[in-house]
């Protein structure tokens, strides 16, 4: 046996998986908010800041968009996100948001309702527990408590 098959074996192995890490999250996004929401574009700013590029949509009413994507009623928070296949609801933390594109699981995708203290965009030391739901066709369920 070649002394170097064990090396190429686990160099190949190495690169297909950063590959595939690589191809798990877009590098775009559009964001649906409120003209006058600052909490919003500092979200926006933060996911920039780890390359996704953000285009911004201000001039949209969010109730239409937010029943377009199949948000369930009552979950909703001042912003939505189309980013890949999958729509983010709200200040998601960013580690849901990986776990997301890492699972990819059958679902339109993610949320955190409101707009809790501490999550990204928002100021403040976190309070609570903050409960990340998904959601298909407006019914939700757990996704990750953090």
């Amino acid at each position: 046996m070649n002394r170097f098959a064990p090396t190429l074996f686990f160099s190949t192995a190495l690169l297909l998986g950063a590959g595939t890490t690589q191809a798990a999250s877009p590098t775009e996004a559009t964001l649906y908010k409120n003209p006058q929401c600052g909490c919003c574009d500092e979200y926006a700013r933060q996911l920039e800041e780890r390359g996704v590029s953000v285009t911004i949509v201000d001039d949209v009413e969010l109730g239409k968009v937010k029943e377009r994507v199949g948000l369930p009623y009552g979950l909703g928070a001042c912003h939505t996100i189309e980013m890949g296949e999958y729509v983010i609801e709200g200040h998601v933390p960013f580690v849901a948001m990986e776990k997301l594109f890492e699972e990819r699981p059958d679902t339109d995708g993610i949320g955190l309702a409101g707009m809790p203290i501490g999550t990204p965009g928002m100021p403040g030391p976190k309070q609570e527990d903050w409960n990340v739901y998904q959601f298909r066709d407006g019914e939700s369920k757990s996704f990750m408590t953090l």
